[in-house]
Order: structure tokens, then C-alpha cells, then sequence
């Protein structure tokens, strides 16, 4: 969440943010809750130091033997504290709305953020490789869900009869490919400087809201029980992994990673991509995610959309770094690269990958700080960054669609074939 401070005396650049974000904030209600909490919290300091001095009058007095006026003191403190008591009630009631308040503002953009409405604003940053020219060789390419169906790699019918819509069992070769895809993922990132991680996929309330899923996304979230949920991304555990502790300067950056399913609920995506296996409520994600000095954090969200196109030069599949617009950003990201990769199926490129540098935001909200004694006092947040490093179900469909010859077979990159028992090719079936 943003510095209470920084928004109280700077509202109008909140203002702006918001306007950059198509957004608002109601001013209005935050001063008023600000004021008033601000208000309770003086009046009671004024309380406690008007107890203090009558409680020291009551000893005095019975020493002097002036019991009718030490009762009179007595008395006057048992009415303080009651004037305590109900101003504390309500000081707990205003620091929750606050806190509320707070939680459900947005991170403000970074200067280096482009403006813009919306998706259509987000501007190229670079192309990658060249779409396959499937008409000079003769044939109409197919669709990954088609193609899935014909390799029997991808059942459809029986993972809704198992779970209803947007649910997949992947078989045979497809199971094989997606499993090798997510080690390909770890061991190419752990070999690059990652430390590997296998966290839990149900995390607590307080987790969720700790890299910003919560309350706002609450409904995207599938429940477990009342303050359980299934995580929607590795994210949410690796960053929590030090929530409420104080890390070394001398340890950063840290570099983590993790292979995990992920569920997303996704209740206002109803017709986007239903299709395939684009967009599913549960799918494999290998995730990254750094921990970084505030100077250094800009530099590590570059080395992260690089560690990113690595995997997908590895894989030799086409694709374009995008700059999404303030419109466009994520509720916690003050920075965020989209990876898209080439899927002929929809003659565009499409997400796959989502690199964000949050700042100090969630940081703030999982109360993660770090000290450097050599460079200041005290402590100070470290900046979280995330992305994905990537989804094994969307770089499925990238490869099946890609790399899918005339005859409907599917070739496996080469990169992939020593995680796959070196297979060359998945075949129709017969």
C-alpha cells in the first residue's frame, strides 16, 4: 500500500496517478477519516495526561488526610477512563476504515510508466524473431485446441466432466510436455542465479493481502475456507516468504523461484479467451520473483524480462516486449513489461509473460524492510519485482501452434527433447 504520510501531504499527485490510472480516490472520505482518527488520538493524549495528573493528586491528598477531595480525584479518573475507553472504541473503528481505505488504493505509477487509457496504448518496445509464413508452405495452420484433440495430448470433454468449464486433462505426450516445460523453466532459472522453492498453494487472509490480492480481487480468488485460499500465482508465496522480517543490504538482491499450480477463479473474464488452454482456472506457472534495494530494483526488472525472452529464444518461438500504459497497469505494479508471444491461431501476439517491479508497495503491506547501516539508520522497505518465467500451458499452445507441420504432427524443441525421453515429434492419432 502507499505511505499514509506521502498521501496525506501530497494528494494532488494522487490525484494524477489516479487520472492515469482511468481511476480516482475519494479525497473527501480520507481527510475526513484521517482528521478525525488524528483528532481521537490527540484527545486521548490529552486524556491520559489529565489522568496522570489526577492520579497523582490522589496520593498527595490522602497523605494530607483530604479524603473527600481524593475521592473527588478518584472519581474524575474513573470518568477519564470511561471518556478513554469509548474514544479508543472508536479509534479502532477509524484505524480498520483506514486501513481499508489504504488497502484499496492502487500503487502509483513510475515517471518512466507510459500514459495511456488502455491496452491499445501500451507501446512496442522490441520484436522478436518472425512469425512462421505457414501459406509458403503450403498449408492453413490448425489451432492448439484443434490440434490438441487430434494428438489426443488434450481432453477437454473430460476435464469439464471432471470439473466443469475451463479445465483440461492433459494425456500422453501432452502430459509430458508440460512437465518438462516447467523443469526446463526451473533448471534454466537456477542456473542462472535462482534459488528454487516448492511453497504451499493455500495461504492465509493475510498473505493474499499481503501482495495486494486482497480485498480487491477477493472474488477472482478460490476459497478454501473463510481465510484460506488456493494461490493464484507463486508470486503470492514467494513474496510473503519474508513478511514481517528485516533483511541484510549485504543479501540482496534475492532472486527466488517456484513451479506451482494456480488457480484463478476469474469472475469478470467471463468469454475472454475461453477457448484452449489460454486462460484456465487451473494451470502450471513457474514464477520469479526478486527482492531488491530501492536503486537497484529498475535494473533487476530489466534483468527479469530478459531472464524471461531467454526461455523463449531457447524455445525459438517469436515474440514482443510491450510497456503496459498507466491504464493498463496492474493494481500493485508501479512498472510493468508484457511478454506476448505469436500464436497464429489468433493471427496476434498474446500475453504470456508479466513482469512488474511493485516498489516499496507490498512491501509496505507484508512489512518486509531491509537495513544498511553502512548507508542509513534504522530500517527501510525493500522493493518486490515479479513475473512469469513462464506458464507452461500458454508456451504449450505457443509450441503446438508454432511448430505444428503439414501432416498435423507437432515437432518438440529441440531444447525440450532431452526433458522428454527424446521425443522428436507428437503424432496424430492413428
Amino acid at each position: 500500500m502507499l505511505d499514509i504520510k506521502f498521501v496525506r501531504e501530497n494528494p494532488e499527485a494522487l490525484d494524477a496517478a489516479m487520472a492515469n490510472r482511468q481511476g480516482s480516490w475519494d479525497r473527501e472520505r480520507f481527510f475526513a477519516l484521517d482528521e478525525e482518527r488524528r483528532s481521537v488520538i490527540a484527545e486521548v493524549e490529552d486524556l491520559q495526561a489529565t489522568r496522570n495528573a489526577e492520579s497523582k493528586k490522589i496520593g498527595v491528598l490522602m497523605k494530607e488526610g483530604k479524603r473527600d477531595e481524593a475521592e473527588a480525584a478518584k472519581d474524575a479518573v474513573r470518568q477519564v477512563n470511561e471518556k478513554i475507553e469509548v474514544l479508543g472504541a472508536r479509534r479502532a473503528e477509524l484505524d480498520a476504515e483506514v486501513s481499508d481505505f489504504m488497502a484499496r488504493i492502487p500503487n502509483i505509477p513510475a515517471d518512466v510508466t507510459p500514459v495511456g487509457k488502455d491496452e491499445n496504448e501500451n507501446p512496442e518496445r522490441r520484436r522478436v524473431g518472425e512469425p512462421r509464413d505457414f501459406a509458403a508452405e503450403g498449408f492453413e495452420p490448425k489451432a492448439h485446441w484443434d490440434l490438441g484433440v487430434e494428438t489426443g495430448i488434450l481432453d477437454f470433454d473430460r476435464g469439464a466432466k471432471l470439473s466443469g468449464a475451463r479445465f483440461t486433462v492433459l494425456s500422453g505426450a501432452g502430459a509430458t510436455l508440460d512437465r518438462a516445460l516447467q523443469n526446463f523453466f526451473l533448471n534454466t532459472h537456477i542456473s542462472r542465479g535462482f534459488a528454487e522453492f516448492i511453497p504451499p498453494v493455500i495461504v492465509n487472509r493475510e498473505i493474499m493481502y499481503g501482495t495486494g490480492q486482497l480485498p480487491k480481487f477477493e472474488d477472482d480468488a478460490y476459497h478454501t475456507g473463510e481465510d484460506q485460499f488456493l494461490i493464484p500465482t507463486a508470486e503470492v508465496a514467494l513474496t510473503n516468504l519474508h513478511a514481517g522480517e528485516v533483511l541484510d543490504a549485504s543479501q540482496l538482491p534475492l532472486r527466488y523461484t517456484a513451479g506451482t499450480p494456480c488457480f484463478r477463479e476469474e469472475a469478470g473474464s467471463a468469454g475472454r479467451d475461453t477457448r484452449g488452454i489460454i486462460r484456465q482456472h487451473q494451470f502450471t506457472k513457474v514464477e520469479m520473483v526478486k527482492f531488491a534495494k530501492p536503486e537497484e530494483s529498475d535494473d533487476e526488472l530489466e534483468s527479469m524480462v530478459a531472464e524471461a525472452e531467454f526461455i523463449l529464444q531457447q524455445l525459438g518461438l517469436p515474440y514482443r516486449v510491450i510497456s503496459l500504459c498507466t491504464g493498463d497497469l496492474g493494481f500493485s505494479a508501479r512498472q510493468t513489461y508484457d511478454i506476448e508471444v505469436w500464436l497464429p491461431s489468433y493471427n496476434a501476439y498474446k500475453e504470456i509473460s508479466s513482469c512488474s517491479n511493485c516498489g516499496d508497495f507490498q512491501a509496505r503491506r507484508a512489512n518486509i524492510k531491509y537495513r544498511d547501516p553502512e548507508n542509513f539508520k534504522g530500517q527501510r522497505f525493500v522493493h518486490t519485482l515479479n513475473g512469469s518465467g513462464l506458464p507452461t500451458g500458454r508456451t504449450m499452445a505457443a509450441i503446438m501452434e508454432n511448430y505444428q507441420n503439414a501432416d498435423g504432427s507437432i515437432t518438440v524443441p529441440e531444447v525440450l527433447r532431452p526433458y522428454m525421453g527424446g521425443i522428436e515429434r507428437i503424432e496424430p492419432l492413428a
